[in-house]
């Protein structure tokens, strides 16, 4: 045997792509100039406008990682620009425009609030990606980082549209931000949708129910945008609170 036969032989390794899928992407990066211009618009006394965009961002963050599913173009790099711009979007963006909004009339205290919504955001996304696959998928563990910005920007927004005076609320004002920013790196379990099949047959009356939610936010956008994510954000208490009572009833029989 020659020495050529004897030596077995190597298949050139598949050259690694360098590219990227443009379209989730695309939606990616629209969230995150929407939270970039969040924060220009608040420096700009813009409040409404900036509560608008974190409002968008959120959108377009819902639509990045379906369409990626859909079209088959799921990435790891996808998923950390995502999560990149997640921080941008619903970590800093709504903690800048509270604190341009009214946090920043009561200096240290102020930004100390501020600081402390961002670093609750980082924690949140960053557990929650140490934890894919993990975890039941039906809940989140702490309150998502889209939903806390949706608490705080409802809220610039709502206030901003019926003219409240908000310095008069300041102190609550950083009390809710900062009870937001905990919420997210909580052990507090929230109902996460995911289980929901949007290919399956659902009854009429959901249907139904679906139109008329939405023509209810239509109404008063600012408002009813609002609720719903203040009722989201205290559904996790409160279903801790009631397991926490039904385990007592349990052990007391």
């Amino acid at each position: 045997m020659t020495e050529q036969e004897e030596t077995p032989q190597q298949t050139p390794e598949k050259p690694r792509s360098r590219g990227v899928y443009l379209l989730p992407n695309l939606f990616t990066t629209g969230a995150l100039f929407s939270g970039f211009y969040a924060v220009v618009a608040s420096m700009n006394s813009q409040f409404e406008n900036a509560a608008v965009a974190i409002f968008v961002a959120m959108v377009l963050d819902g639509l990045d990682g379906r369409v990626a599913r859909m079209t088959n173009t799921t990435s790891p790099f996808g998923a950390e620009y995502d999560s990149l711009a997640d921080m941008v979007s619903f970590g800093v963006a709504p903690s800048l425009v509270a604190f341009n909004w009214v946090l920043a009339d009561i200096g240290k205290l102020g930004w100390f609030v501020a600081f402390v919504y961002v670093a609750c955001a980082a924690l949140r996304l960053a557990r929650f990606n140490t934890q894919i696959g993990s975890v039941d998928k039906r809940y989140f563990i702490g309150l998502p980082s889209p939903a806390a910005a949706g608490a705080v920007a409802g809220l610039v927004w709502a206030a901003v549209e019926f003219d409240v005076t908000s310095a008069n609320y300041v102190y609550l004002v950083a009390l809710y931000v900062a009870l937001a920013g905990v919420l997210m790196v909580s052990n507090v379990l929230y109902y996460s949708f995911k289980d929901i099949s949007f290919k399956a047959k659902v009854p009429f009356l959901i249907l139904t129910g679906i139109v008329l939610g939405l023509a209810v936010i239509s109404i008063n956008p600012p408002t009813f945008l609002w609720l719903l994510f203040l009722v989201y954000a205290a559904s996790g208490p409160a279903l801790w609170l009631w397991r926490k009572r039904k385990h007592k009833q349990r052990e007391a029989d």
